[in-house]
């Protein structure tokens, strides 16, 4: 039941994606488990996936519906397809060919859903609203009710001046090119956040800070992403800002292995179990699906495949296995190595479960999670459209053999085990619940 006696009820409102969804979910069931009333809106392609789950759904559209039938954050598939060719141009390209197109399609999203959010408000009454986007949306700061921001990607998305720009994956060490970064990415996108913001004024919420695409609530601001691993900031957060180290939902079930990727009777010593998923997202890249494949296949390793939508034309071979979902917090405490896209979902997971990553990243966030893996040396960066067979076998045998490695990775996957952040985050929010008052401390 609720720690005070006194059920609430908290609205939670994530970007339509799994990444978001999933890390409200881990905090919402914990919510749910201590008695009090939690309601997901959703996007209608997600209807009935959280009420599998035991939440209450409210739907919504982020633009009118389609003639044929949806799966769940279809849009976005459907957008990051049609964009593919982007994803093998530099992050400097990428602000104009993919940055500047996504923020438009999220600020369309947000105008359209203006007033179904409203009416959902109404209907509901929440106690407390909590949103995982990262975009602003203007019913949420406009409905005068207490509002949380959870802050799910890269930390980076915090600005800092001494710090490397957002969606650069430039190093902390080397200044060189951020000026340029942080002009182009100005010089493009500056008519279209001053206009955002005005309307964000115009639907009754406050305006946007400088360049901002998304408020930061006066009540609490929620970010995720292990102290070991986070940037030297040059100036601390407002006190409204708490971090959750890591915020992964209950694995459920225990995963049982496959035979096909079990150990048997003549398997190399150096066989391994490795996981292999760029997302629901970056695996609809199946030339970059089949290249991965084709190499796992000549090495004696044993493959875990999360193959995505397009399951169908990703090509296993021998020692693998995969289906278009896995359940990954039930496989990662498995697995001695994961090959991701950098998602900061599966970054953070896998630095709960101690897993170190090869990183190919291919949009958004997942350039700045891949420099921040290999800089703090809990994995490998490499090019993901240009590495060579040798960068990648090596890489594989140093990931998969350094014993100070994974010495490490055990120390911080302990740390983090001990301290749920999805605990955290459901405390402070019943703080807030219960006292209406911005949560400092």
């Amino acid at each position: 039941m609720s720690t005070d006696g006194n059920a609430k009820t908290f609205v939670f409102f994530p970007e339509g994606a799994f990444g978001p969804t999933n890390n409200c979910i881990g905090i919402a069931e914990v919510l749910r488990d201590r008695g009090h009333r939690v309601v997901f809106v959703i996007e209608e392609s997600f209807a009935g996936t959280l009420a599998a789950k035991g939440f209450e759904e409210a739907l919504m559209r982020l633009s009118p519906a389609p003639e044929a039938a949806e799966e769940p954050g279809q849009f976005w598939k459907d957008f990051v397809r049609e964009t593919l060719p982007v994803f093998r141009t530099t992050t400097f390209e990428q602000l104009e060919g993919f940055i500047k197109p996504v923020w438009e399609e999220l600020i369309a999203g947000a105008t359209y859903v203006d007033e179904r959010l409203r009416e959902i408000w109404d209907e509901v009454q929440p106690d407390v609203i909590v949103q995982d986007n990262v975009v602003a949306f203007p019913a949420v700061p406009a409905s005068g009710r207490p509002w949380v921001r959870i802050m799910s990607c890269n930390p980076l998305e915090m600005r800092d001046a001494a710090l490397p720009p957002t969606f650069s994956g430039m190093p902390t060490a080397d200044p060189s090119g951020r000026i340029a970064f942080r002009h182009r990415y100005r010089d493009l996108l500056r008519p279209l956040q001053q206009s955002f913001s005005a309307l964000c004024e115009e639907r009754g919420a406050p305006a946007l800070g400088e360049m901002e695409f998304i408020h930061e609530s006066p009540w609490l601001n929620l970010f995720v992403y292990p102290e070991e691993t986070d940037y030297p900031r040059s100036k601390p957060l407002a006190a409204t800002w708490h971090r959750l180290d890591t915020c992964v939902r209950d694995s459920g079930e225990p995963y049982a292995l496959p035979e096909a990727v079990r150990m048997r009777p003549g398997d190399s010593d150096r066989s391994r179990l490795l996981y292999l998923s760029l997302g629901s997202l970056g695996s609809a890249d199946i030339e970059l699906m089949n290249r991965l494949t084709e190499l796992l296949s000549r090495s004696p390793h044993r493959v875990l495949v999360s193959t995505g939508p397009q399951g169908e034309e990703v090509v296993l071979h021998e020692r693998m296995t995969g289906a278009s979902f896995l359940p990954q917090p039930a496989i990662l405490p498995q697995v001695d190595l994961v090959i991701t896209h950098g998602g900061n979902n599966t970054v953070t997971e896998s630095f709960l479960f101690g897993a170190p990553m090869l990183v190919l990243p291919l949009f958004w966030d997942q350039h700045d999670n891949a420099q921040r893996v290999q800089e703090t040396g809990f994995g490998v960066r490499l090019a993901t459209y240009t590495f060579s067979e040798m960068e990648f076998f090596t890489a594989l045998d140093r990931l998969l053999f350094d014993t100070g490695l994974h010495e490490r990775s055990a120390a911080l996957s302990k740390r983090l085990l001990a301290n749920p952040g999805t605990s955290r985050a459901a405390d402070l929010l019943e703080r807030l619940a219960r006292t209406g008052a911005p949560v400092l401390d």
